[in-house]
């Protein structure tokens, strides 16, 4: 929320990693945020006030995940995999989440299958989006 760390999603991995910003912008401090299970790839990620990560797992569920690797919650969908998600609306409580039939854009698209789903969680967004 301050700022001062960059967190990605390592899809491959299995992993989210972070780096603290340096005052003259540059990457420092490596570490994992969250290794996760193998079965678990992580693409679009946001961050919550509580510096929990919502991540979606290209499969049928976001999770919030706290550093260290522990998952606090699962909100699952239906009809599709989970490519990104944020927090937004007024009080940034409403987890939008991108959803998609197959990964394949073209499979997608012939389907007419990507959607956006919402869903309400209690601890709002942080940070930038």
């Amino acid at each position: 929320p301050d700022g001062r760390t960059l967190i990605i999603a390592e899809s491959l991995a299995s992993r989210l990693d972070a780096w603290a910003i340096g005052e003259n912008g540059r990457l420092q401090e490596h570490r994992v945020f969250a290794q996760l299970a193998s079965d678990i790839l992580p693409d679009g990620i946001c961050l919550d006030a509580e510096v929990c990560v919502w991540v979606s797992t290209v499969g049928p569920a976001v999770l919030r995940v706290r550093e260290g690797g522990e998952i606090l919650e699962r909100i699952n969908v239906t009809g599709g995999n989970t490519y990104a998600c944020m927090l937004g609306g007024d009080d940034r409580r409403d987890l939008f989440i991108c959803v998609a039939p197959h990964h394949d854009r073209n499979v997608t698209l012939r389907e007419r299958g990507g959607r956006i789903d919402v869903a309400r969680v209690s601890v709002p967004g942080a940070g930038l989006p």
